[in-house]
């Protein structure tokens, strides 16, 4: 078998993988579960390579998530409940469904966006989903209100979404600084919880008091319009500079991190905190010297 553009070749290699016999065991062994840890690995590395500005990385990491497309493809296609064709035709239905103004004959065309059909055709949309489960004869309870918001999501993303669900139906604050104030309770509420003792009787409801505080966070990232997890990965990615440069200390003085004092490491991160001096650019009457 060859390398080929198309993605046909990509799908028969899959097939190959997962064909008894003659597959690859490990492919053979996969199950949805087992690989949702690879598909949301996958698609956290693609965001790396774009953070990174590295389109080398970034073409081979999507191919790595396309992978996992038609891996999950083939393996519905194994159960005969749908195959990699049908999720290429529900994404090119869905993208022209949602966008009539696009899509849609010159009539929608002229009209534009119109106000809430956004929401009308996810409507409509989830709607078309519960009759299909009814047609597999899945079990489809009475769906709540945030079930929209997917639990796989990861938590700061999810607490994010959560409240912007819950906003539209009143349930908010009605500006930032109420959010800041119950920071401030959620604060002294976990203070309080580490303070009592015996502590070690006390783990669950420290975690609980520190979910309540990492919560309110979100939701002030939210009201000031901003992505708590961009937020924390900009955060991670400043640690991660800084702490660097305590490793060069640690090398201009021939030792080593662990032999480093705290105090030494401190001075070195400190130094890492402040800007780089800008240079001064020469005196019109020194630039011909």
């Amino acid at each position: 078998m060859t390398p080929d553009r198309d993605i046909q070749r990509l799908i028969d290699i899959m097939t190959a993988l997962r064909t008894p016999g003659t597959g690859c065991p490990w492919d053979l062994e996969q199950t949805f579960e087992t690989i949702v840890p690879y598909t949301i690995e996958e698609a956290y590395e693609v965001a790396d390579a774009i953070h990174r500005g590295d389109p080398v990385d970034l073409r081979e990491e999507l191919g790595d998530l396309l992978l996992q497309v038609v891996y999950h493809a083939q393996m519905a296609r194994e159960a005969g409940t749908f195959d990699f064709g049908d999720v290429v035709e529900g994404i090119t239905a869905k993208m022209i469904r949602r966008h009539p103004h696009v899509f849609g004959d010159e009539e929608a065309r002229s009209a534009g966006i119109a106000k809430g059909s956004w929401e009308r055709i996810k409507s409509q949309e989830k709607d078309a989903r519960a009759r299909q489960r009814a047609a597999l004869g899945l079990e489809d309870a009475p769906p709540a209100y945030l079930d929209d918001v997917p639990s796989a999501f990861p938590a700061l993303t999810e607490a994010e979404k959560l409240q912007k669900r819950a906003a539209r139906v009143g349930f908010d604050w009605g500006a930032a600084g109420p959010v800041l104030d119950k920071i401030r309770e959620e604060t002294e509420e976990l203070a309080a919880e580490i303070g009592a003792a015996p502590q070690a009787l006390e783990r669950d409801r420290i975690e609980d008091e520190l979910g309540d505080l990492l919560f309110a966070v979100a939701n002030l990232a939210r009201h000031l319009e901003i992505d708590p997890e961009a937020a924390l990965k900009r955060t991670n990615r400043k640690f991660r500079s800084r702490f660097a440069e305590i490793e060069r200390a640690a090398q201009e003085r021939r030792t080593s991190l662990e032999a480093m004092s705290l105090e030494e490491m401190e001075a070195a991160w400190q130094a890492a905190k402040r800007p780089s001096r800008p240079q001064t650019p020469p005196s019109p009457e020194r630039q011909g010297d």
